[in-house]
């Protein structure tokens, strides 16, 4: 994860900057919802981020019509890195909050064109709580959608 943390208050943040376009990008592709441009901490050649265009801090402030947009944009973008760059995979990777590993408190979405040997991990302990805590950890989510 990149060290940097953008503090700059909602509405000042850097992709809103980026959105209105007071700050330059490398964008790549921007519709009514959505925008994406080049990481300027490119992990390997190819890697973007799509960003909703409103100020969205997280995946749960976005509108379902926004996730959904980011999503078609993502989808958009990764089938041009796969077309241009040619990796031998593709990551897309998407934190909330700090305790998630973001930095930039604006929702975004990193399309990430992976190779063999990159050194990119994204790895964690293996926890198996056997079936019934799992069937517990269920309900608790239907309830909760319901």
């Amino acid at each position: 994860m990149p060290m940097f943390v953008d503090t700059s208050p909602p509405g000042q943040c850097l992709f809103c900057r980026l959105v209105a376009g007071e700050i330059p990008s490398a964008k790549v592709f921007e519709d009514e919802q959505t925008i994406a441009f080049m990481d300027i901490g490119q992990v390997n050649p190819g890697h973007v981020l799509v960003a909703s265009k409103r100020h969205a801090v997280t995946l749960l402030d976005l509108t379902p019509d926004e996730a959904g947009a980011v999503m078609r944009t993502a989808q958009r973008v990764a089938r041009a890195v796969q077309s241009a760059f040619d990796p031998d995979g593709i990551s897309l990777f998407q934190a909330n909050g700090a305790a998630g590993g973001q930095t930039v408190f604006h929702f975004h979405l990193h399309v990430l064109p992976r190779h063999e040997g990159d050194g990119v991990g994204l790895g964690w302990p293996r926890k198996e709580p056997g079936m019934q805590a799992l069937q517990d950890h269920a309900e608790r989510l239907r309830q909760a959608l319901a």
